[in-house]
């Protein structure tokens, strides 16, 4: 397995559960970590084919296709997890349904605590990442369900570091009531520095994040947490190992919501 990285529980907990299961098959699991580089992934998968790795596993790649194109000359079947490509199969989160029910949480209990309903910040992650193209489409969808429409310069997608996350919301001063969509527990941590850094009162702020992390529970500005279902992804993925499917399917699983109270 490639994995982009190992700083979030969603990542780690996909890494240690597809070691488990694969040595539970009488497999031996190699998993190297490639810091989301696309030139990484490509050298990964050509030295997991030198020695003669029978199944690879890429993990949130940037390029799905391009490992491919590398293991099938080879004889190396790849699965995609996480991020989907066209040329072989996939297992990746329902992002669309997940983002659409988080955000209107998000948007029930802004109306709750503060008596108004405003648009949301979408905060975190890569435009041209289809996880968060789906999640901003669902984040979309769900206000218009309210009669909301979301200014741009409400969307901020400065990649997953906490360091950029912060630093683009820095020139951001809400005086009123706000709501965040954050986009993965690594720009949370972003989020969280602002939202705690003077003049920021934090007491006007409530926010749900897309992953998830216990610890998170206990801000008092998050309403819940969107939870991706690592078990049911790897029960897929290791499906597809034992009955290769004919063309490159995908399958989508359910994300389960993780309330605070």
């Amino acid at each position: 397995m490639i994995i982009p990285k190992y700083d979030n529980r969603y990542f780690g907990a996909i890494a240690e559960q597809f070691e488990a299961r694969a040595r539970e098959r009488g497999l031996f699991p190699v998993i190297t970590c490639t810091q989301r580089d696309p030139a990484l992934e490509v050298e990964a998968a050509r030295e997991m084919i030198s020695y003669q790795a029978e199944c690879l596993i890429a993990t949130g790649a940037t390029d799905p296709d391009r490992i491919a194109g590398v293991c099938a000359p080879a004889g190396v079947r790849s699965i995609n997890l996480d991020l989907p490509g066209t040329a072989m199969p996939s297992v990746v989160s329902d992002n669309f349904e997940g983002a659409r029910d988080l955000t209107l949480r998000i948007l029930d209990r802004v109306e709750r605590d503060f008596g108004g309903l405003a648009p949301l910040y979408f905060i975190g992650g890569r435009a041209q990442d289809h996880n968060t193209r789906e999640r901003l489409r669902g984040f979309m969808a769900a206000h218009a369900a309210r009669g909301l429409t979301v200014p741009s310069d409400r969307c901020i997608m400065h990649g997953y570091s906490a360091t950029k996350t912060e630093a683009a919301l820095a020139g951001i001063r809400v005086t009123e009531h706000g709501g965040f969509f954050v986009n993965s527990t690594i720009a949370l941590e972003g989020v969280v520095r602002w939202i705690y850094t003077p003049p920021q009162s934090p007491g006007l702020f409530r926010f749900g994040c897309f992953d998830w992390d216990p610890f998170a529970r206990f801000l008092p500005q998050n309403i819940g947490m969107m939870r991706q279902d690592v078990d049911a992804m790897l029960t897929a993925v290791f499906d597809l190992m034992d009955h290769p499917p004919a063309g490159a399917v995908r399958i989508q699983t359910p994300c389960i919501f993780e309330p605070v109270d």
